[in-house]
């Protein structure tokens, strides 16, 4: 989104409304959760207001606990909906590996209505956004050197998160958003256990590449099926693997009790 110098109208720029002006930025993903601010005289240029009114409405922000400002480092966006790695429900997934279907399930049905939507709301620039996070995890994907499962964790993840952004329904962002560290728990399980296999690799490099297209292409219906496509294809894959593992563990038992 383009901050104009006349965003907020001469008589509209008391702190009140340059601090609803930067909620509305901060809802919109202009401004993301840990993302630091541009500097005071940056944001007054672009916001058109005093000094003095930018300062009282980060007050007010600060004061409803939607930034966090530290003496010479400025002010960040805080986490809107915490969801930290140390909270009990964090543990209670992560100690119950088996609730990652429950995670690709939601992820379904999350990410199938992002994909429907940016495909319908996106604009130029988010196509722009979409196609270069397509493109750096496609080129890493592609890479002739051992591929580091982490760094493609994310660089999925963050294809993901674009294509979620430009759906322009705030809260669906931030519900997203809130759910990183899960979300890229289940993407590197699924980089972890079928990347390295090639028919599931190569499944899911056509999967990333035709919900691309449908995404930038505008075609909203196609953009979600692909998704869904993507994501339920995953963990049925990963339910597989997790009945073959089972069985060799049984057949290995067996085998022990005649030696």
């Amino acid at each position: 989104m383009v901050l104009n110098r006349d965003d907020i109208p001469m008589g509209r720029r008391t702190p009140e409304h340059v601090a609803a002006r930067l909620e509305e930025l901060i809802l919109e993903g202009v401004f993301r959760p840990g993302q630091l601010l541009p500097s005071e005289r940056r944001l007054c240029e672009r916001l058109g207001v005093s000094r003095a009114s930018l300062r009282e409405g980060l007050r007010i922000l600060r004061s409803k606990a939607i930034i966090n400002t530290r003496q010479g480092h400025g002010s960040t966006v805080a986490s809107l909906l915490p969801m930290h790695q140390q909270s009990p429900l964090m543990h209670l997934f992560n100690d119950h590996p088996r609730t990652l279907f429950d995670l690709l399930e939601v992820r379904a049905l999350l990410e199938g209505e992002s994909a429907y939507l940016a495909a319908r709301r996106g604009t130029s620039m988010d196509r722009v956004l979409i196609t270069r996070r397509y493109r750096e995890m496609a080129a890493y994907a592609a890479s002739p050197d051992e591929l580091e499962v982490e760094q493609l964790a994310r660089l999925d993840h963050a294809f993901h998160l674009a294509i979620s952004q430009a759906s322009h329904n705030p809260v669906l962002v931030h519900t997203l958003q809130s759910l990183t560290d899960l979300l890229l728990s289940s993407v590197f399980a699924s980089v972890k256990h079928l990347y390295h296999r090639p028919g599931p690799r190569e499944m899911i490099n056509q999967q990333h590449a035709r919900l691309h297209e449908s995404v930038v292409s505008g075609d909203a219906e196609q953009a979600r099926q692909i998704a869904l496509e993507h994501l339920t294809s995953i963990s049925e894959l990963l339910r597989e693997l997790e009945a073959e593992h089972d069985r060799i563990e049984r057949s290995a038992m067996r085998l022990e009790q005649w030696q």
